[in-house]
């Protein structure tokens, strides 16, 4: 009987393992890692994927195709320090205290060191863990990375920098900002996207055996758009900015897979929870030629309420406990990877007050619904005039939206649309929808007095 029952047991068990199902000891075994993957001004169709036609994109598509991606998810604000903040936090970027850009000087404080940030809360749970690449929330030592729960931190501090000399790309007087563990070195003439996947490879190799946490913040394709020169000469009949762009995003794409490769070198793919996710749009800024990002049939960029501005590529990959090849269209936002990865990692949520939700229902199934009823923004613009958004639903209504034309507004500033009939944006219907209009106008004033008060 032993030698019939023997060949059985070993059918059953492949085929279980052709369903994606690991033997429950094997999945006990190790806490899983966790990687973030946090990219820079990234527009929403900048990936094959997403649906662009132009570029090339082999290893981001492959991560998505590996586990859920999604299609309406959001930053939780259109610029990039108050979008990490909250990514960090799990908290809108009022309630984590930094609704505004960062400053790129040493010594200006941005996110209080009082928030407890997602280092913090793997740190707490044991796990050892990295920052590696752009921080651009907080340039003192109580705020810099080392000091909100990173083991492990290099990197720059401000908002963006050369790749070659890695000083602040902005103004002068030039500011040197690269940073390990809190000390300034330096690596002149060294190629800061291959610095980072080398600091990535080491501590993944050194940690292999331990659970841990990495947030790669990679800072492309953020100005100033430096791809390898292999990816320029692909691009060389794209016109301008986009063959810029483009060789920055394929330039991205290739170090994502040598991360990815890393891993199944390693043999820590299966046991890894992988998260990617655009900060927020693409920017039109001159410095990078004033565009060559794509938001596909989305209006707006980065600083912008409107679709393009917020709504980013965003996936989710873990090898047999996350579904493969899947698209989920619910509402989704950066604020939840902060409960969804503890959920996951079965850690404690902090006592104080998360916004974000777990979105593991939405992860498993098509049909669960969303955990935003609504969801809010409030983004720069001046005190008496700011530029707010509330989405309910597919209504949305936004307040002195950045990018819009005057004439486009009513009288109150309002710019209404539902998203199911006008997912592009183009027209207002505030005036034809006075109830609805209040009724925002309402939520989004509540909303305002609690993040600001708690």
């Amino acid at each position: 009987m032993k030698k019939t029952i023997l060949p059985v047991i070993v059918i059953a068990a492949i085929g279980l393992a052709s369903l994606g199902y690991t033997p429950a000891k094997k999945q006990a075994a190790k806490r899983p890692n966790v990687i973030v993957i946090y990219t820079d001004d990234q527009g929403y169709a900048d990936m094959n994927i997403y649906g662009s036609k132009d570029l090339y994109t082999p290893n981001m598509d492959a991560l998505a195709k590996s586990g859920v991606r999604f299609t309406q998810f959001y930053a939780a604000a259109p610029i990039c320090s108050p979008s990490r903040a909250s990514l960090l936090t799990g908290r809108y970027p009022q309630r984590a205290g930094l609704a505004v850009m960062a400053s790129s000087k040493e010594g200006e404080a941005g996110m209080p060191g009082s928030q407890y940030t997602m280092g913090e809360l793997f740190k707490d749970a044991g796990y050892k863990t990295a920052h590696i690449g752009k921080w651009h929330v907080g340039y003192t030592k109580e705020t810099e990375p080392n000091a909100q729960g990173f083991d492990y931190s290099f990197g720059f501090m401000g908002g963006c920098i050369d790749n070659y000399s890695h000083f602040f790309y902005w103004d002068g007087p030039n500011r040197h900002d690269l940073w390990k563990n809190g000390e300034e070195i330096y690596e002149a003439g060294k190629y800061f996207p291959d610095l980072m996947v080398d600091e990535a490879d080491k501590f993944l190799t050194e940690n292999k055996d331990k659970p841990f946490f990495l947030y790669w913040a990679i800072n492309n394709p953020h100005y100033p758009l430096q791809g390898e020169k292999k990816w320029l000469d692909y691009y060389k009949n794209l016109p301008s900015p986009r063959d810029k762009y483009a060789a920055s995003i394929s330039t991205m794409d290739e170090k994502i897979g040598l991360l990815l490769k890393k891993l199944d070198e390693l043999g820590l793919r299966e046991n890894t929870i992988i998260v990617f996710q655009s900060d927020q749009g693409f920017s039109m800024e001159e410095r990078t030629f004033g565009g060559g990002g794509s938001a596909g049939i989305f209006r707006g960029s980065k600083f912008s309420l409107f679709e393009g501005g917020v709504r980013v590529p965003a996936i989710i990959s873990w090898k047999n406990h996350v579904p493969v090849n899947q698209v989920r269209t619910q509402v989704a936002t950066n604020i939840d990877w902060f409960p969804t990865l503890a959920a996951y990692c079965n850690i404690k949520l902090p006592a104080r007050k998360i916004d974000g939700e777990s979105l593991q229902p939405i992860i498993n199934s098509e049909q669960a619904k969303t955990p935003h009823h609504q969801f809010h923004w409030q983004s720069q613009g001046g005190k008496n005039n700011p530029q707010w958004s509330v989405l309910d639903g597919d209504w949305k209504l936004m307040h002195s939206p950045f990018e819009a034309k005057k004439e486009e507004l009513n009288s109150q500033n309002y710019f209404l649309v539902n998203l199911k009939d006008d997912p592009s944006e183009k027209h207002n219907v505030a005036d034809q929808h006075p109830d609805i209009v209040q009724r925002l106008e309402a939520a989004h004033n509540q909303w305002v007095g609690e993040v600001l008060t708690q």
